[in-house]
């Protein structure tokens, strides 16, 4: 047994010191600054050889595998109940234009508020400024994007979202929001 033992591993030594041993290729003795793109590419897939893949929640949003869906459970009848469904674990995005010609400092100061409201129910999103009276809410989760557009359709001040090219208006747009100052 210990023999046995003994001789597989001396094979696997050996395979690894010829693994080793093996002759470099004619561009792989050049200096790094003489390399051309494609010496460049041939080093990259040297490196990454032996390289175990990147989990599943790891990988870049385009090579992640979509979640499956059921369309025997969804209600057809519904398409934003369907659009929510399919863009489940995908990148969205939604405008939100404030109303009554705001300054920027004052869409800045809406935006933060809506947003807060939105993490305190666990919906994560991104805020970026566009314009005096528009923001981009980027959300991680796509789904959530339609839980959120009912809660900011509910805002005092939100003009409209805009979401998978379909525009929504708000439903107090011409209520003015007292709560924060007026100077902004």
């Amino acid at each position: 047994m210990a023999k046995l033992l003994c001789i597989l591993l001396a094979i696997c030594i050996s395979g690894v010191i010829s693994k080793k041993a093996e002759k470099k290729p004619e561009w792989a003795k050049k200096d790094i600054t003489d390399f051309t793109e494609a010496d460049m590419e041939r080093l990259l897939d040297q490196w990454e050889e032996d390289e175990e893949p990147l989990p599943e929640d790891e990988l870049p949003e385009h090579l992640r595998k979509p979640p499956a869906i059921d369309i025997t459970k969804m209600d057809m009848s519904n398409p934003e109940a369907v659009l929510e469904a399919t863009k489940k674990g995908q990148t969205v995005m939604m405008f939100v234009t404030v109303a009554n010609n705001p300054s920027r400092a004052r869409t800045d100061e809406l935006t933060k508020i809506w947003q807060t409201g939105l993490w305190s129910n666990h919906i994560q999103a991104e805020r970026y400024l566009i314009a005096d009276d528009r923001a981009i809410f980027m959300f991680k989760d796509g789904s959530q994007a339609w839980t959120a557009k009912k809660y900011l359709l509910e805002q005092e001040e939100l003009k409209d979202v805009q979401l998978e090219s379909q525009t929504y208006q708000g439903t107090k747009a011409d209520v003015r929001n007292t709560a924060l100052r007026d100077e902004l």
